[in-house]
């Protein structure tokens, strides 16, 4: 298996292997790395995944993507330790909310996100690349609030990293915040930013486009920017399908989605043959995915605070992946597109790119009131408590145009402790969290504030990350 970026415009593109790949998290034109072919999930594959487990069932399905780059056996081990430590035995319960709806619960991780499904993968995968090449990395990465503390948790403590995670000050949630700040382990650092998620992320591919701090710090990312991080992801669309009958029933899925990483893993997903009706895209008032979708334009706009913070996000890093396909693999024309789009504020698109992804999706809006309703509805029909991001996905999943018989999975991204406030407003019942974490908000924090400026960014990084030789070399 090969990667190239959707932004090399060369004939024929460079192509990297897996651990290339991984180790680079963002190509130096700037670009996403996706495969240069799709490996084929077949039928006889999804029919041997039945009664397996999570583990079995993931070390199935990313094998084809790392190809020979791990061997068979070191990848069952770092699959089997990457998932021992969930809550739940099935990694990834599936829960009926009514006929044909179900709810698949992704919280049951160490820091109660759907991200730690990935994540707790990712870091061992990290750690045996960087153990055999004798290198350290520098892991930088922009969080709008899950993605952070995942990271962090699968990458604390690992002698080969270092990690500073960005995060909008003043816009994710206390739990969410705390989860990142309180952790004591040397080589963590959470930097507050004066500034919105999209300003994060911009420092982040900043800093990645800097080639001298990128090439003196190794600089590499575990967001879902790095292709790792959406293969993983693959693996609870496959185990939920095959749960409720795939490869001989369809089955659609909703997801709540800001930076278009989950929705794109399932689309992934369909495209090696998980058979998947329909994808329903889940946006709160933060809507320019569901703008682009059912009107053809995309355009930033500002962005606003809301009840699911993860999703205020206004620039979709991984809609870049799905726009490499929209122009037939093109890298220069996704490269001269997305210029125009920072440039303007508008991305420029065809009339057939539009009704191509229309018949790939479909996107619901799901304000502020709508969440609160999702909410105290859930609640009051299955006695299940949901976080507003959940309840997004619940809602589009209620609101989209269904197929009969096929049931459609509404993505439970996080644990409703999470984010309290909202769930008491809408049930008048506050979500305690897991007794492990009970001491959350009396543990001790520490984080730097910093101004959305490059330079006073990248000064931080340089005073604490162990600096890395030329060549990468620890």
């Amino acid at each position: 298996m090969r990667y190239l970026s959707t932004r090399d415009a060369r004939t024929p593109p460079e192509r990297l292997s897996f651990e290339d790949v991984l180790l680079a998290g963002l190509a130096p034109d700037g670009g996403l790395y996706v495969p240069d072919a799709w490996p084929v999930l077949d039928a006889d594959a999804l029919r041997r995944m039945r009664g397996r487990s999570y583990a079995e069932i993931a070390e199935a399905v990313v094998a084809p993507f790392i190809g020979e780059a791990i061997a068979p056996e070191a990848l069952s081990e770092l699959v089997s330790e990457a998932y021992a430590g969930f809550d739940h035995a099935a990694v990834a319960p599936l829960r009926q909310l009514g006929p044909d709806l179900w709810l698949l619960e992704l919280f049951h991780g160490p820091t109660l996100a759907f991200k730690d499904c990935a994540l707790q993968l990712v870091g061992p995968l990290f750690d045996h690349v960087l153990a055999r090449r004798r290198r350290r990395v520098t892991i930088i990465g922009a969080t709008s609030g899950d993605t952070g503390s995942a990271a962090i948790e699968a990458c604390r403590d690992r002698a080969a990293i270092d990690i500073f995670i960005l995060y909008p000050e003043g816009r994710i949630s206390e739990v969410q915040r705390r989860q990142m700040t309180t952790v004591a382990a040397a080589n963590v650092h959470a930097i507050a930013i004066d500034g919105s998620f999209d300003d994060c992320q911009d420092l982040v591919k900043a800093m990645f486009a800097d080639e001298q701090f990128r090439r003196g710090f190794n600089l590499s990312a575990v967001n879902s920017i790095n292709w790792a991080r959406i293969m993983a992801q693959l693996v609870y669309y496959v185990a939920a399908a095959v749960a409720l009958g795939a490869p001989e029933r369809a089955v659609s899925f909703a997801v709540p989605t800001g930076n278009f990483g989950n929705v794109y893993a399932a689309h992934v997903a369909r495209r090696i043959g998980l058979p998947i009706a329909d994808l329903v895209i889940g946006t709160n008032r933060n809507d320019i995915l569901a703008r682009f979708i059912n009107d053809g334009r995309m355009a930033i706009e500002r962005v606003e605070p809301s009840l699911s913070p993860s999703m205020d996000i206004q620039v979709s890093s991984n809609f870049e992946r799905l726009l490499f396909e929209l122009k037939q693999r093109d890298g220069a024309g996704v490269a001269s597109a997305l210029a125009a789009f920072r440039r303007t504020g508008a991305l420029p698109s065809t009339e057939a790119e539009w009704h191509a992804a229309r018949a790939l999706f479909s996107a619901e809006r799901v304000d502020d009131a709508a969440t609160l309703a999702s909410i105290a509805a859930t609640y009051r029909e299955t006695g299940e408590l949901v976080d507003p991001h959940s309840a997004v996905a619940v809602a589009a999943a209620k609101a989209a145009r269904r197929q009969p018989g096929v049931p459609i999975v509404a993505l439970a991204c996080a644990h409703p402790a999470k984010f309290p406030d909202a769930v008491a407003e809408a049930t008048g019942i506050r979500p305690a969290l897991p007794a492990r974490l009970a001491d959350l908000l009396q543990r001790p924090e520490r984080c730097a504030r910093l101004p959305n400026d490059l330079r006073a960014v990248e000064d931080y990084v340089r005073a604490r990350a162990r600096p890395i030789g030329e060549g990468g070399a620890a």
